[in-house]
């Protein structure tokens, strides 16, 4: 009884988002009623049409499965007069023909958003608020989808997302160009409660997804990294290992700019203990980061910086 409710809410909530849909039952789904369309869209057509039977639309035997109506309605016009008249939904981007992206998109939601909750916040999400089309990811009559390849899966993001398709190909990276990470493993693209359509509520749950080691709790925590793993690390790729935004210590040092610092830096032979800097007499504000790093890693004393367990953990010494 509660999943007939739900289905009813929220075939409910895409009407009127959408408008109203045509229901399945009143188009012919069967092969005969495909055949409308490939006695033209045959063997002989441009596009591999006829291969969408090697697809999950394409089994007849599953009562869920579309025919062509079902997508592109039951273009009565186009079937009359098929040189002039489109058919009532074109999917084709290229196509001069080509229908808004609201109406392809009802055409998939019409199936494809009531009974998957991964689905659930396609509205209003960032890719639905942009105007992206189902078919701008998912190539309907393949059976081989670049975009649910592992491997293949980020060429098509990148069609859009050009600054993190640069990252991915940096020194310090995920392994998504081998397919073992991807960027839907991270990414929910359909929607998603977190910032970024991430498939966690915050930035650190989803890195937790794999870095589990970094989840804690720990007796002592290191603020900036309960706050957001990025703000030490660049998620999507980096020239410094692990994925750091700077080396350290001057990425320590945009925050960790006060009296331990200076006292670290300074020298017995510098008079007053100043800090050293590009002349040895500058105040702290205007200190060489480069100049007191030399030689030097932040890390190789405060070694459990993610947080610590030990006792005597407070300033994550190892």
């Amino acid at each position: 009884m509660r999943k007939l409710i739900w289905q009813f809410l929220v075939c409910a909530s895409v009407s009127v988002l959408f408008g109203s849909l045509p229901a399945l039952a009143q188009v012919d789904r069967s092969l005969e009623g495909d055949k409308k369309c490939t006695v033209c869209h045959g063997e002989n057509w441009s596009k591999p049409i006829l291969t969408i039977y090697q697809t999950k639309h394409g089994v007849k035997a599953d009562g869920r499965t579309p025919g062509c109506q079902s997508c592109h309605g039951a273009s009565a016009e186009h079937i009359s007069d098929p040189g002039s008249k489109p058919p009532n939904v074109v999917f084709g981007a290229k196509s001069k023909n080509v229908s808004p992206v609201a109406e392809r998109n009802a055409s998939c939601l019409g199936c494809h958003e009531s009974n998957v909750l991964s689905r659930s916040h396609w509205s209003g999400s960032q890719h639905e608020s942009h105007g992206v089309a189902c078919t701008d990811c998912h190539e309907l009559h393949s059976p081989k989808q670049k975009v649910l390849n592992p491997v293949t899966q980020s060429q098509v993001c990148a069609t859009c997302h050009k600054a993190q398709d640069a990252q991915i190909h940096r020194f310090s990276r995920h392994p998504v160009l081998e397919g073992k990470v991807t960027c839907s493993n991270c990414h929910n693209v359909h929607g998603s409660v977190g910032p970024k359509l991430l498939v966690k509520e915050s930035v650190n749950e989803t890195c937790y997804t794999c870095h589990a080691e970094k989840r804690g709790p720990f007796l002592w925590e290191h603020a900036p990294v309960t706050d957001s793993c990025t703000n030490c690390h660049m998620p999507h790729g980096s020239n410094l290992s692990p994925l750091l935004k700077m080396k350290a210590p001057m990425l320590c040092q945009t925050c960790h700019s006060g009296d331990h610092a200076k006292n670290m830096y300074s020298a017995a032979n510098l008079p007053g203990g100043n800090v050293t800097t590009a002349n040895g007499q500058l105040p702290l504000g205007s200190q060489s980061p480069a100049a007191q790093g030399n030689a030097r890693s932040c890390l190789a004393c405060h070694s459990t910086i993610h947080g610590s367990n030990h006792p005597a953990g407070a300033k994550f010494e190892r």
